[in-house]
């Protein structure tokens, strides 16, 4: 008769022969797993209610807007996200392309060819730069990063590189890539500390074997460890990304906060946290203060969208066959 029943209902059965204290353990941990589900509704719920003028009156129209004028007539203000949203996604793009190869780098270095006695020391090195909080990197950047690119790197860039659109109508100090080179400095402790974890569970008989057949290290590592560990190593640039997308502090200091889409990296721009950060204290209407709140709203929707292509990536690169050598 049980092979009949439905699957949940076989499964609350077994659960009902558990002990008192088996099914108080189930009970407990499930009600804060829905919990999670019922806090990330509720905080939806909010923001939804509070951008609800904003989305009510700019409609889809608000992505796509490119102009943000609190400023103007009460009640007839102009609010666009797509300046923001642009800056958000160029600036954490940036931040992988300089970022993602360090931290590889770093954990491949760390797992593979370190000496054991220089480990430690550059793990700690490594691990302290994520205890480091976002305003210090900020201010790090002001008064350090920001004075050497305009002196010496920016004008290299547009002297060599000037031919690239990315790389012309140099400007404020304040740019995109300033903001690219913090937040890489920011999510490399991340990436690198997840990556060293993943490449530290590809067994070590794997490696023995084809050392045995008089591969070298890199063959080594680009012939078993990468493929081996690839959907982790994956998992753990979108962990850097997510990362990267809500960073508020220290992109606000050195980004230049200007709402406006340029394909050079050499001018500035604005994101969605750091608009938020500078206006949400001092919004002069309701509506603009909706138009912020929907620009939270636009984040969250961004950081789920992009954690659901992760997820997705992840899986169809797990469900290829791993740890394969090729000699």
């Amino acid at each position: 008769m049980s092979r009949t029943l439905p699957q949940a209902k076989k499964a609350w059965l077994q659960r009902r022969r558990l002990p008192w204290a088996d099914r108080a353990f189930w009970a407990t941990t499930a009600l804060f797993a829905f919990g999670i589900l019922l806090l990330v509704s509720l905080i939806v719920y909010q923001l939804t209610v509070s951008a609800w003028p904003s989305l009510t009156k700019f409609g889809l129209g608000f992505l796509s807007g490119t102009t943000w004028d609190p400023v103007d007539a009460p009640g007839h203000n102009l609010f666009g996200a797509l300046p923001f949203i642009y800056g958000t996604i160029i600036s954490a793009l940036l931040a992988l392309l300089i970022a993602v190869p360090l931290s590889l780098g770093v954990a491949i270095f760390l797992t593979e060819l370190a000496p054991a006695w220089l480990r430690p020391p550059v793990s700690f090195a490594v691990e302290l730069l994520a205890a480091i909080p976002s305003v210090v990197y900020g201010f790090w950047g002001i008064t350090t990063l920001i004075p050497w690119s305009r002196a010496h790197f920016e004008p290299w860039l547009a002297h060599s590189l000037g031919f690239l659109p990315l790389f012309q109508d140099r400007g404020s100090a304040h740019d995109m890539l300033s903001a690219g080179f913090i937040l890489a400095i920011m999510i490399l402790p991340i990436i690198s500390a997840v990556a060293r974890e993943i490449l530290l569970a590809v067994p070590s008989t794997q490696r023995e074997a084809l050392l045995a057949l008089g591969a070298t290290r890199w063959e080594v590592v680009r012939r078993v460890v990468l493929p081996y560990s690839r959907s982790g190593l994956l998992g753990a640039v979108i962990l850097g990304l997510g990362r990267a997308l809500g960073e508020t502090m220290a992109v606000t200091m050195v980004i230049g906060n200007s709402p406006q889409i340029l394909l050079s990296l050499l001018r500035p721009a604005d994101t969605i946290a750091s608009r938020i950060a500078n206006e949400f204290t001092e919004a002069n209407s309701p509506l603009h203060l909706s138009a912020l709140i929907e620009l939270g709203l636009v984040l969250f929707a961004l950081t789920l969208l992009v954690n659901a292509l992760a997820r997705l990536l992840v899986w169809r690169v797990a469900r290829r066959p791993e740890g394969t050598m090729h000699v």
